[in-house]
């Protein structure tokens, strides 16, 4: 695969349950907590619909087949998507090219961005393995 379609976007199974999760987090707990309680809720939640989610995991950042340093994940979801929780008012670039920088530097291909801010946003991101180093990200809302 080329390219990213939103027909046949990588893991769409579980970047689907992981949509669900977040927006029945986002209904019992509203808006206002620190992103660390989010994230602690959504751990909860997704490993209760048998989902195996890792928190605050350190993962390594290449450059040009070499480690140069780590990032520090909010949640990888079964191995194969990065979760980037925010509490903000509203979603803004940097918060985008954050997710991005992660999906570039590593293996896993798919990302989603989870706003827990006054109204919930999301954004559902991928940059195929293939393209790591030629191509810029393809971006889905």
């Amino acid at each position: 695969m080329n390219q990213f379609d939103a027909d046949v976007f990588p893991h769409r199974d579980i970047t689907e349950r992981i949509i669900g999760v977040f927006y029945e987090v986002y209904n019992e707990l509203g808006f206002g907590f620190l992103e660390s309680v989010y994230e602690n809720a959504m751990v909860l939640a997704l490993r209760a619909i048998g989902l195996k989610a890792e928190q605050q995991l350190k993962l390594p950042v290449f450059f040009r087949g070499h480690p140069v340093g780590e990032f520090i994940a909010d949640i990888v979801v079964a191995d194969v998507v990065i979760l980037e929780l925010k509490a903000a008012d509203t979603l803004i670039s940097s918060h985008e090219s954050q997710l991005l920088n992660y999906l570039k530097a590593t293996p896993i291909e798919v990302g989603l961005l989870l706003n827990f801010g006054p109204k919930p946003r999301l954004k559902r991101l991928g940059f195929s393995n293939e393209r790591k180093r030629s191509r810029p990200p393809v971006v889905f809302e």
